[in-house]
């Protein structure tokens, strides 16, 4: 019930803030957006396990993951678009099989979406503590240095942030 409770206020602020009006109008419309989003889709939400989201040491480790990923996604781009632009660059595309040490599905799925936005890498699937993702150039056919290159950059601060 306090699932629903949070998840309705969440959305009535959210949508006060967004129409920045008091009317009556609005207000009963936004009362009762977040009453149906609270009623329907209170079940898709993650449920509190024994960490609270918000704690101030998982908010500053997140804090500092951000420069780090956004550095890997910027570096990435510039690789992608060096091998687009220079026809001679190697391009040896394909599947490669990475292990995970996280333990928390939240962790996994944020290191594959990290994975993900990185260009040049596709998480293909997740199977227990192995990633399938595509990469656009294997560099190395050692699972180890696979796992180096690919996972191991997010994954000490999504271990701090998610378990």
């Amino acid at each position: 019930m306090t699932k629903k409770m949070t998840i309705f206020l969440v959305t009535l602020v959210t949508w006060l803030l967004l129409t920045w009006s008091l009317d009556p109008e609005e207000v009963i419309a936004g009362v009762t957006v977040a009453l149906l989003i609270s009623v329907l889709f209170s079940n898709l939400f993650l449920s509190q396990g024994k960490k609270t989201n918000f704690a101030p040491r998982r908010l500053g480790w997140f804090l500092l993951y951000l420069p780090v990923f956004f550095y890997y996604v910027i570096k990435a781009n510039f690789d992608v678009a060096y091998r687009v632009l220079h026809p001679e660059m190697p391009i040896n595309p394909g599947i490669v099989k990475v292990k995970t040490t996280l333990k928390t599905q939240t962790g996994k799925t944020f290191l594959a979406n990290s994975i993900t936005l990185t260009p040049g890498t596709l998480t293909v699937d997740i199977v227990g503590d192995w990633l399938y993702v595509h990469w656009i150039n294997i560099s190395t056919l050692d699972p180890e240095e696979q796992t180096k290159l690919i996972v191991t950059r997010f994954e000490r601060f999504l271990r701090r942030i998610y378990e």
